[in-house]
């Protein structure tokens, strides 16, 4: 990198902050998310505006590939920001009704995707059409658990029964669409490697489980929300992640997914603040970093190339996402006896896709199952369904679903964690007692002999 080229990045990266700010702001006035500007302002500043003269002037070609890598290293956190919030004992709890959603809200969109990547095969002929198919049924129906997050607390709904149930339809919908995206990328053959090496995931995936959770925890225990011991803690996670990131890069898999292994995997933590003092470290930075994935992304959304073909096209992927996720959840919710008013509530906070799906359309395109101009429409579906979700909430929103969840229900999943904790200190004891027994036993036969 000569001096001018470190000049302009700096540059750039202070231009990009400033247009995060701004246009963050101005979203959240409109009613819509931070994230919502930011991605709005990072494709304004594509080659969308000008025939690119302005993208071309504003990040040079040999700035943009410094850009990439810090947008890469933004993806890794924020994948395992994504995998770390999933809390399992969040399905606990929610029935049947979480369990229709989930069915409804991941069923119908895909079913109606793999028909609507039928349609878009005929203008297109891919490496693998089976893994292009899967992919625009995955891509359709995804829906972006931390944006959802997001729109809940803005919302006053993040402690609600229907907040719960939102969120924990969600994290499955996440681990299944990141686990179909795998089988993707498997399809295709990316990466130069062979199949059945991808299939080293799965044995790593165990180890991870098996081995690597439980020497996070003793690696982290101690760890407060200050003090050198929440440094050296945040640093054995970074070093895990990027080494989980790299192993999954390796097989032949997208980086994003070790990172979202690496989060699900790790110690939760529960009573010691570990959760607490590690997110907002790795979110803090986040906040930095994914504005240039949004300029990176942008570069490669050319709006003024969609002519009266590609503006059909976008159209029918608006209806099959829209009418795909609002009526499968529907109809899942209606099924489990939810009244059709709060069913509709699940469905428009279902239908909320945001940066998750610009994060599995990028691997699209990376792995060639994208061309340009349907990743633009496929970037603009994901725009559009995510600025839907907060004018329809005021639309089918009441006083009532703005309820916490009842204090029944709380104390009993306090009663179920307690239970749980008790069971493994009584293990913890038991494994002490049986070592006090060996080494008792092995001083016995020391002293005999």
């Amino acid at each position: 990198m000569t001096e001018l080229n470190a000049a302009i990045l700096f540059a750039d990266l202070s231009l990009i902050l400033v247009m995060a700010r701004v246009a963050g702001r101005i979203a959240h006035r409109l009613g819509q998310p931070a994230v919502i500007g930011e991605i709005v302002g990072g494709l304004l500043l594509g080659p969308t505006l000008f025939h690119g003269a302005l993208a071309h002037a504003l990040f040079p070609v040999d700035i943009r590939p410094y850009l990439s890598a810090l947008a890469n290293l933004g993806l890794v956190l924020f994948m395992f920001v994504v995998g770390y919030e999933v809390d399992f004992g969040r399905l606990r709890g929610c029935g049947r009704i979480a369990v229709g959603t989930v069915l409804g809200s991941a069923a119908v969109p895909f079913a109606l995707g793999a028909l609507l990547a039928l349609h878009l095969l005929r203008e297109r002929h891919p490496a693998s059409r089976a893994g292009f198919i899967l992919f625009i049924a995955v891509a359709v129906s995804v829906t972006a658990f931390p944006v959802l997050a997001r729109i809940l607390t803005d919302r006053g709904m993040s402690g609600t029964w229907l907040g719960t149930i939102a969120l924990s339809s969600a994290a499955v919908c996440d681990l299944v669409a990141w686990t179909a995206l795998a089988a993707v990328q498997v399809l295709t053959g990316t990466g130069g490697q062979s199949p059945w090496w991808v299939l080293l995931i799965v044995p790593y995936a165990l180890v991870l489980i098996t081995r690597g959770r439980p020497l996070l925890e003793r690696a982290l225990r101690g760890g407060g929300p200050d003090g050198a011991a929440s440094a050296g803690s945040l640093a054995l996670v970074l070093i895990g992640l990027l080494l989980s990131a790299a192993v999954t890069q390796a097989l032949g898999l997208h980086f994003v997914l070790g990172a979202f292994l690496f989060g699900l995997v790790m110690p939760r933590g529960e009573g010691t603040g570990l959760k607490d003092a590690l997110l907002p470290r790795v979110q803090f930075t986040t906040t930095l970093l994914l504005p240039v994935y949004f300029i990176v992304a942008g570069l490669n959304v050319d709006l003024s190339r969609i002519g009266a073909s590609g503006l059909w096209d976008l159209g029918l992927i608006l209806a099959v996402a829209v009418t795909g996720k609002f009526a499968g959840t529907w109809l899942g919710a209606r099924s489990q006896g939810l009244p059709a008013r709060r069913s509709a509530v699940l469905a428009t906070l279902m239908n909320t896709r945001g940066l998750t799906e610009l994060i599995a359309l990028s691997v699209g395109l990376q792995i060639g199952l994208l061309d340009g101009g349907l990743y633009s429409e496929m970037v603009v579906m994901a725009v559009v369904t995510t600025m839907m979700t907060g004018p329809l909430l005021r639309c089918f929103v009441r006083p009532g679903d703005r309820e916490p969840v009842p204090q029944k229900q709380k104390q009993k999943q306090k009663q179920k964690q307690k239970q749980k904790q008790k069971q493994k200190q009584k293990q913890k004891q038991k494994q002490k007692q049986k070592q006090k027994q060996k080494q008792e036993q092995e001083q016995e036969q020391a002293g005999g002999s």
